[in-house]
C-alpha cells in the first residue's frame, strides 16, 4: 500500500431508477424510501456503500489487502479473531514501588486495529465498530456519504403480479386448486437522485487509505450498479460524478459552499423519465483558490 491520501475531496454524484425500487423501507413494507412531507425519494447511505462493497469484492477478488468486512451472512466477531490470530493482549510482569512483582496486561488493540485497516478495504475507507468480539478498537473511515434525495418528487407505483406455482398444499386449497397467487410490486417510474460524499485525509492517515484505494474507491462508485441488476430495483446507473480536489489536506473552501455550485433542474414540462429530462450543470467560474473540479 502507498502513502496515505493528502488531499481533501468533496463530491456529488446523480444516478437514476427507471421502474424499480432504489432502495425499499422494511418499516414501510418495503416501498420505496420517502420524505412524508416533501415527497421526495430517499436512498441510505447504508445501500450506496452495499453497492459498492459488492464490486470491489467482485473486482478486486484475491487482491491482497482489498477483502471485504461485512458481507452477508458472515460472523464477524469469527473474521475478527481469525485476521488478528497472535494478535492476543498479553501479561508482563513488572515491579511497583516497593519492589513486589505483579502481572500488567499489554493491551495490542492498537495493533489489531492496523491489522484489521491493512486486510479490510472497506474498513480502511468507511470505518467500522470492532469491538463486538476480540477489541479491535473503533475505526472512522476518510469516506463518508450523505444519504441521496431525488431532485424531484416521487411517485410510488403499486403493481398486482401473479405467482402461477404454489409454496404448500394449503396454499393449493385456499386457490381452489388453481395454481395461482397474487402479490405486489412497488416501483419508481423514473427518478434522478443526488449524494454528496467526503473524502478526508485526516482520517486515511489513520487508518491507512492511500492515493490507490481512492482511485478504486471512485472506480467502483462509477461501476456500482453494474453488479446489482434485479427485477426490483429496475434500471439504475451512475449519471454523474463531480469532484472538487483541495491543494490540502484541511480542504481550502466549505464543502456547502462548492455543492451550491452543482445544479439540476427539469427541461421538460409533466414528469421526467430519463435523465435527459435534466440538466445537470456546475458553476466553475471563480472557484475558491486551492480548489480544482474533476469531472
Amino acid at each position: 500500500m502507498s502513502d496515505p491520501i493528502k488531499n481533501r475531496y468533496d463530491f456529488v454524484l446523480f444516478f437514476d431508477v427507471l421502474d424499480g425500487n432504489p432502495n425499499g423501507d422494511p418499516d414501510a413494507g418495503n416501498l420505496p424510501r420517502i420524505d412524508p412531507e416533501t415527497g421526495h425519494g430517499l436512498v441510505t447511505d447504508v445501500c450506496l456503500k452495499r453497492k459498492i462493497r459488492n464490486r470491489i469484492q467482485l473486482a478486486k477478488a484475491n487482491t491482497p489487502g482489498y477483502d471485504i468486512f461485512i458481507r452477508e451472512k458472515v460472523i464477524l466477531n469469527n473474521v475478527m479473531e481469525t485476521t488478528c490470530k497472535g494478535l492476543e493482549d498479553g501479561e508482563v510482569e513488572v515491579k511497583d514501588d516497593k519492589g513486589k512483582t505483579k502481572k500488567k496486561v499489554v493491551s495490542k488493540v492498537a495493533e489489531r486495529t492496523a491489522q484489521m485497516c491493512a486486510t479490510f478495504f472497506d474498513i480502511r475507507t468507511f470505518g467500522a465498530v470492532l469491538s463486538t468480539g476480540i477489541n479491535c478498537g473503533q475505526v472512522r473511515g476518510p469516506v463518508q456519504l450523505t444519504f441521496a434525495r431525488s431532485i424531484d418528487p416521487i411517485v410510488t407505483l403499486e403493481h398486482s403480479i401473479t405467482r402461477m406455482a404454489v409454496a404448500t398444499q394449503e396454499e393449493s386449497e385456499k386457490q381452489g386448486g388453481e395454481n395461482r397467487t397474487m402479490g405486489r410490486k412497488n416501483t419508481v417510474p423514473y427518478g434522478l437522485y443526488r449524494a454528496h460524499g467526503y473524502v478526508i485525509p485526516s482520517f486515511a492517515e489513520k487508518t491507512g487509505f492511500s492515493e490507490e484505494d481512492l482511485t478504486t474507491f471512485w472506480e467502483a462508485l462509477k461501476m456500482m450498479f453494474n453488479e446489482d441488476p434485479s427485477s426490483s430495483h429496475g434500471t439504475m446507473a451512475l449519471r454523474k460524478l463531480i469532484v472538487f480536489k483541495h491543494d490540502s489536506a484541511l480542504g481550502n473552501a466549505p464543502a456547502v459552499e462548492l455543492f451550491e455550485r452543482v445544479h439540476a433542474r427539469k427541461t421538460v414540462e409533466g414528469p421526467a423519465r430519463a435523465f435527459t429530462d435534466y440538466a445537470v450543470t456546475v458553476d466553475a467560474d471563480n472557484l475558491p483558490a486551492g480548489v480544482t473540479l474533476l469531472q
